[in-house]
């Protein structure tokens, strides 16, 4: 497999907008749903072991919490193995989080939702 084109900010999507979350773990697994193996979503922007401790995060009590299900949700689906997550360095202390639709695993018509419900 040959290495992702560098990412722009335009296919950043942050996860904590002006008004409040930009994605959330319901967000996430309807990307999951609909996307097309090979897809990408950026899920988090920034350092997530720091932005999701409340001791030296930056955000909110509500943004870590949010961002700690929507992590929690991605670690699912790649367990599940309907997702790869790598991650691409940024800046200092800046990655970006990515997930990558993988084909899907088990019989046709199988239904995703449950899936990953199960996994929760």
């Amino acid at each position: 497999m040959g290495r992702l084109p560098p990412i722009t900010e335009a296919e950043v999507v942050p996860i904590h907008g002006l008004n409040g979350p930009g994605l959330d773990e319901v967000g996430l697994c309807a990307w999951i749903a609909q996307a097309e193996p090979g897809e990408t979503l950026v899920y988090h922007r920034g350092f997530l072991a720091v932005d999701a401790t409340s001791v030296v995060s930056r955000l909110s009590t509500e943004q870590q919490r949010s961002l700690q299900q929507v992590a929690a949700a991605a670690m699912r689906a790649a367990d599940q193995g309907l997702v790869h997550l790598v991650q691409t360095r940024l800046g200092p202390d800046e990655f970006a989080y990515i997930a990558i639709a993988r084909p899907r695993p088990g019989p046709p018509g199988a239904p995703l939702s449950m899936r990953l419900l199960e996994a929760a």
